[in-house]
C-alpha cells in the first residue's frame, strides 16, 4: 500500500521502520521542522527525519501540516500512519488521503484522549492501559477504532518504559489493520472519555505534603520528560528515580540520611537517582553525602 507517515520523536522511529519493512511503499514522511536541541543553539533534525533519511525516503518538514495537502493529493497515496506527529491535522489533509489516516494512540480510547495519555495514566494510578489503532477525524482523538491491545501498567514502570512497550505492542496491530484496511469498518468509541492534558513543569514539583505513593507516580510519569523535581537550599533537583518506602511521615518535611529519604505527608519516598541543575545525574546517597550534614529541610509547595 502506498502510504504517508507522520511522526517526530525517537520512540516512534520503530513504527516507521516496521511499516516499511512490512513491504508498504512509504512515499512521503512528514515530520516537525528542525529545532534547537541541547547546548550551543544548533538545530537538529527530528529522530524520524534522521531515520527517514537513512532509509532513503522523501521527507517534508512543514511548519504547518496543511502545507503538504496539495502534494498528498498529487501523490496517489492511499492511506497514512500518524504516530506522535505533534501537530493537529486539518480536515483538508484528512480528505486528501482516500483510505484515511491511522493513528497509533497510546491508550484504550476513549480514556485519555489528548497529548499525554501515558503520563496521565500513571499519574492517575491506572492499573491498565493499552494501544488503540484508530482512524483520525476532525476531533481530538475521537475517531472510530479498528482494534485495541490492552496491558497492565508495571508497578515501577516509568512513562518512557511504558511508551516503548506500548509501541512494541501496537506495531503488529497496526500492520494487521493496514493489511486489511480497505475491507475493515472501525467501531465508534463508546463510554465516558477522559482527557490527557498537556504536561507542565510545575505539576511535577514534588510536594512533600502529599503521600509518598502519589509522589512515586509523579516521578515515574515525569521520566524522561519533563522530570519530577524539588527544591533544596534554593537549587532545583530533578528526581529521576524513587520509590515509596516505610518511614516517618511529616511535617516537618526533610530529606534524611542514610537512604536519601524524603519524609512526606504519608510515608517516605526513597530517592534513588537525582540530578542537580547544571550537573550530571548521580545516586541520591552520593548527592546527599555532599552536604556533609545529616538532614536537609525542604520547602513545602
Amino acid at each position: 500500500m502506498r502510504l504517508v507517515f507522520f511522526g517526530t520523536p525517537e520512540p516512534v522511529v520503530p513504527v516507521l521502520r516496521a511499516v516499511q519493512e512490512a513491504g508498504h511503499d512509504v512515499a512521503l514522511v512528514v515530520t516537525q521542522p528542525e529545532r534547537r536541541r541541547g547546548r550551543g543553539g544548533a538545530t537538529h533534525p527530528s529522530p524520524v527525519q534522521r531515520a527517514a533519511d537513512e532509509l532513503g525516503l522523501t521527507v517534508r518538514t512543514p511548519a504547518r501540516a496543511r502545507e503538504v495537502v496539495d502534494e498528498l493529493r498529487a501523490s496517489e497515496i492511499e492511506a497514512g500512519v500518524v504516530a506522535a506527529f505533534g501537530q493537529l491535522l486539518p480536515p483538508a489533509l484528512l480528505e486528501a488521503v482516500p483510505l484515511g489516516l491511522l493513528n497509533l494512540h497510546l491508550s484504550v480510547l476513549p480514556r485519555w484522549r489528548g497529548a499525554a495519555p501515558v503520563e496521565r495514566a500513571i499519574l492517575a494510578g491506572d492499573a491498565e492501559t493499552g494501544v488503540s489503532i484508530m482512524r483520525i477525524d476532525a476531533g481530538l482523538d475521537t475517531g472510530a477504532v479498528f482494534t485495541t491491545v490492552g496491558t497492565p501498567i508495571g508497578a515501577h514502570e516509568s512513562a518512557g518504559e511504558l511508551t516503548d512497550r506500548l509501541i512494541t505492542l501496537g506495531i503488529p496491530a497496526l500492520l494487521e489493520v493496514l493489511d486489511h484496511l480497505p475491507a475493515l469498518a472501525p467501531t465508534p468509541q463508546a463510554g465516558q472519555p477522559t482527557y490527557a492534558e498537556k504536561l507542565t513543569v510545575d505539576e511535577f514539583r514534588l510536594d512533600p505534603a502529599r503521600p509518598a505513593s502519589e509522589l512515586e507516580r509523579v516521578v515515574r510519569a515525569g521520566n524522561p520528560r519533563p522530570g519530577a523535581w524539588l527544591e533544596v537550599d534554593g537549587r532545583r533537583v530533578k528526581v529521576l528515580q524513587a520509590h515509596a518506602a516505610a518511614g516517618p511521615s511529616g511535617p516537618p518535611y526533610e530529606v534524611v540520611s542514610p537512604g536519601a529519604t524524603l519524609v512526606t505527608g504519608a510515608g517516605a519516598l526513597a530517592l534513588d537517582e537525582v540530578q542537580v541543575e547544571g550537573r550530571r545525574s548521580t545516586p541520591a546517597n552520593a548527592w546527599l553525602a555532599g552536604y556533609r550534614r545529616r538532614e536537609l529541610r525542604l520547602p513545602v509547595t
